[in-house]
């Protein structure tokens, strides 16, 4: 972790709402790794005879419409949401800071061919183009992060492009060159690392989007398939349950509502923290 990561992370948390979404987001962190011990349950194990049990001693969040103990099922959902999430947003990010480097370092033909490629697939709302490729690949967890990926790939590259187009005529690119470096060089060793604070803050901004995207995906049957927990699957499973066994519907929605509110609070936080909205009005 860089000087400047661990400068950041510190100023973030002196602020209260960025203490408060932290420690979410570490919590949950913390179960989804650990939900094999923090539990006695089995995600997947039925219990016909407990179906519909409200919170109790027994079962904190109450059971599903098959007995299974909620809790452990949010758990492990958390596990399936952040992952397929975070996986997906990284692969993203890699590779629309490659392109979005490329196209900004050498102009021309390829820069033309990125930015309209970028400009089609930005054109199309998000869930659009998720639901396009799941259709495509298939359902499933592969499907989903694929979807997630292509989704938001475009807004990474413009970003990566627009940082490096503002950098790249700086003194030092200059005196980099003169000295014989190479364009790998430069690209890798001088531009994407002083474009990489917007891009990981975007970054963690748009995981809050793609849980969204990732429960949508899920409630519509399209993602996660059974018996994995996710928490857009336990919505759909509950959406007809609203007024028999509501908390089947509500605790899912309410992990997905505060974990993005959670993310989008942290991530104004490191915005802040890391004066990028000042940085970005000089560029």
């Amino acid at each position: 972790m860089t000087a400047l990561a661990q400068t950041a992370i510190i100023r973030s948390l002196r602020t209260p709402k960025g203490t408060i979404a932290g420690a979410w987001l570490l919590a949950l962190v913390f179960m989804a790794i650990f939900a094999p011990v923090l539990t006695s349950y089995q995600y997947d194990v039925q219990n016909l005879k407990g179906a519909f049990a409200p919170p109790s001693a027994e079962h904190w969040l109450g059971t599903d419409e098959f007995g299974r103990d909620l809790l452990t099922r949010l758990m492990y959902g958390a596990r399936t949401s952040l992952s397929v999430s975070g996986i997906a947003i990284g692969i993203s990010v890699l590779v629309g800071m490659i392109l979005g480097a490329s196209a900004g370092f050498f102009g021309g033909k390829f820069d033309r061919a990125v930015t309209v490629v970028v400009d089609l697939t930005w054109s199309f709302p998000e869930i659009l183009v998720a639901l396009i490729l799941v259709a495509i690949i298939g359902p499933g967890v592969t499907g989903t992060m694929a979807a997630i990926g292509v989704a938001y790939l475009a807004q990474f590259t413009r970003l990566t492009r627009a940082q490096i187009m503002a950098i790249k005529g700086e003194t030092y690119i200059e005196a980099s060159r003169s000295l014989g470096a190479s364009d790998a060089y430069i690209v890798f060793r001088h531009l994407i690392p002083n474009a990489l604070a917007p891009v990981l803050v975007s970054a963690m901004l748009a995981t809050g989007d793609a849980i969204i995207l990732e429960a949508t995906l899920g409630f519509f049957g399209l993602g996660a398939q059974p018996p994995t927990p996710s928490w857009g699957g336990m919505m759909s499973s509950g959406s007809a349950l609203l007024f028999k066994a509501p908390w089947i519907i509500l605790l899912p929605g309410l992990a997905v509502a505060i974990t993005v509110i959670a993310i989008n609070l942290y991530g104004d936080a490191l915005i802040r923290a890391l004066d990028i909205r000042e940085r970005l009005r000089q560029a």
